[in-house]
């Protein structure tokens, strides 16, 4: 009896793992394409100073996470490729969006009894311009009022840069300018890791 609830237990905690797994916002991670958690950052050398830098997030990751990350990066590989300060020679922020619609799995197209009449009876669904999709049948329910369906609009977010790395002190009064280990200490604590495994 042990055995069985501990197995039942087991059992349930992997499935709670997996599940929580793939509802998570994408980490501060080099970019992944597969697995349960995608996206992440990447750069591209361009010149010795320049990096085009990127970085994308899943459909649960906001948009200013996706640029806060990217940020963040860019003063990371700043400091690793051992320069002081940066500007942001070009910027940009890609939204991806799929919409989706989930309609009343009794209200599609087909027959259907029709009470009190006593035989079957058509019914149709259609799309009313600025009112969604539609039922009609001949004796049941308003054509105009009838909204059975939801539309569900999932997005994501990338974001890149080109950045070019500078040593010294940065100058002043340049809104394209950042202090590379200012912005990693400012912006430390709002960073979130991969879990270690």
């Amino acid at each position: 009896m042990f055995m069985k609830k501990a197995a039942i237990a087991a059992a349930l905690a992997v499935a709670v793992g997996l599940v929580s797994a793939c509802a998570t916002p994408t980490p501060y991670q080099p970019r992944v394409t597969s697995g349960s958690v995608t996206g992440g950052f990447s750069e591209q050398r361009l010149e010795a100073d320049r990096y085009r830098v990127s970085f994308a997030g899943n459909s649960l990751t906001s948009r200013e996470t996706v640029e806060r990350y990217l940020l963040y990066r860019s003063a990371e590989l700043t400091v690793q490729q051992g320069y002081d300060w940066f500007e942001t020679a070009d910027h940009r922020t890609d939204r991806t969006a799929r919409s989706y619609v989930e309609p009343d799995p009794f209200m599609r197209p087909g027959f259907g009894f029709g009470y009190p009449y006593g035989y079957w009876r058509p019914s149709w669904r259609y799309y009313g311009g600025g009112y969604g999709w539609r039922t009609w049948d001949p004796f049941w329910g308003d054509p105009f009022f009838a909204d059975r369906a939801q539309i569900r609009t999932v997005e994501k977010f990338e974001a890149g840069a080109e950045i070019v790395m500078h040593k010294g002190k940065k100058p002043e009064g340049d809104p394209r300018a950042y202090d590379a280990r200012e912005i990693m200490a400012n912006l430390a604590s709002t960073i979130v890791r991969p879990e270690v495994k």
